[in-house]
């Protein structure tokens, strides 16, 4: 059989390994100079006017970016359930409650009419994820928190680069949070990255990321200790001048998908939408599981599922949304695949997944 067709890849050269090397020598391995260029480089790059604020994860992200941006006891802020769990749980650590609402189907983000319908005096902000790459329905959602007088914040864990009318994700709410896991569109090996519409709120993040110090031993409010390494901040600079080509493959293998794959449901685009595939994600609309189980098993090829469990019935999240009906998150969360994209693909790999995918497909129609 043919070697195995991940479903996703880290990617990590020589460049990066030299520029390890080159922190390891300067025996400046904490939070120094390299973090601070980080967030300077990644503001030009993907949210340029917005301050930026490195964090030694995307799940710290959104919980310092929740705090720093007024969250606390008594606060609802809404969320989509169709997402991994640290959405919720950010809300949920600041002593916040995340009130679960359904999505649309054709981009898998937030509803705005069921955000509107689960509005209430305690609702501080509306908190959409701009899931699998692509862009959440922000001009909806920002017509409709600067309505009702709600904040708006981001998730864009899985979208760097991704865009709607030319305005990038991460330029619209008080804050945005993006991830740098290894299996994202870029990484620093670990970590996060938070963008502020403000320099009070960046000044907030920093403090919480540092035990509440600006200066050391003067501790201003009670932090973390959330902080990204030099380490990871050189891997995330060469990962930066590397992300726009990649971004661009994935762009094309999607193209190919889109072009030629029978018998599921390929991922739309909306009006004005840039799409940067963090995720290729179809829908099976009969047998998701025997479908995932025979690529693997027949074909080599790999295929993931996000996400299986909707967070409203997560153990850990339930409590917060106790009989709660979300239909269409958990259709997605039945029929949702997701292949192969990422930038290490030949063009005989991308030919094997649509092989694969038509053949299992078809033998399931």
């Amino acid at each position: 059989m043919s070697e195995f067709i991940p479903p996703a890849k880290p990617i990590i050269g020589d460049e990066e390994r030299e520029a390890v090397d080159r922190v390891l020598r300067s025996g400046m391995v904490a939070q120094g100079p390299e973090v601070a260029a980080f967030e300077q480089e990644f503001s030009a790059h993907f949210v340029p006017g917005r301050p930026s604020v490195a964090v030694n994860s995307g799940t710290a992200g959104l919980h310092l970016g929740l705090l720093a941006a007024g969250v606390g006891p008594g606060d609802e802020v809404i969320v989509p359930s169709f997402t991994f769990a640290a959405t919720g749980n950010s809300v949920a650590l600041t002593g916040g409650t995340p009130v679960f609402v359904d999505i649309e189907p054709e981009t898998f983000t937030l509803d705005p009419e069921a955000v509107a319908a689960a509005i209430t005096p305690k609702t501080k902000g509306i908190l959409p994820v701009h899931l699998y790459g692509h862009p959440a329905r922000m001009r909806e959602l920002e017509a409709l928190a600067a309505e009702r007088g709600v904040a708006l914040y981001e998730d864009a864990a899985q979208a760097h680069g991704a865009s709607l009318d030319g305005r990038p994700v991460g330029s619209f709410g008080d804050f945005a949070m993006f991830s740098l896991y290894p299996t994202k569109n870029m990484t620093s090996g670990e970590g996060g990255m938070v963008t502020t519409a403000t320099d009070e709120i960046a000044r907030q993040v920093k403090l919480l990321r540092n035990q509440g110090m600006e200066r050391q031993y003067e501790n201003e409010i009670i932090g973390f200790n959330a902080r990204m390494t030099d380490i990871h901040a050189a891997i995330g600079r060469v990962q930066l001048h590397k992300v726009d080509a990649w971004t661009k493959t994935r762009q094309q293998n999607a193209a190919f998908l889109d072009a030629n794959l029978r018998g599921v449901v390929v991922p739309p685009v909306a009006d004005g939408a840039v799409h940067v595939y963090h995720q290729y994600t179809v829908r099976v609309p009969e047998d998701r599981d025997g479908f995932v189980a025979a690529l693997k098993n027949e074909h080599n090829v790999g295929a993931g599922v996000y996400y299986p469990i909707p967070n409203h019935r997560l153990p850990s999240l339930t409590r917060f949304a106790p009989g709660l009906d979300l239909p269409e998150t958990e259709r997605a969360a039945r029929e949702v695949a997701s292949l192969p994209v990422h930038p290490s693909l030949s063009q005989d790999d991308l030919e094997r997944i649509v092989t694969a995918v038509n053949a299992v497909a078809g033998a399931g129609a």
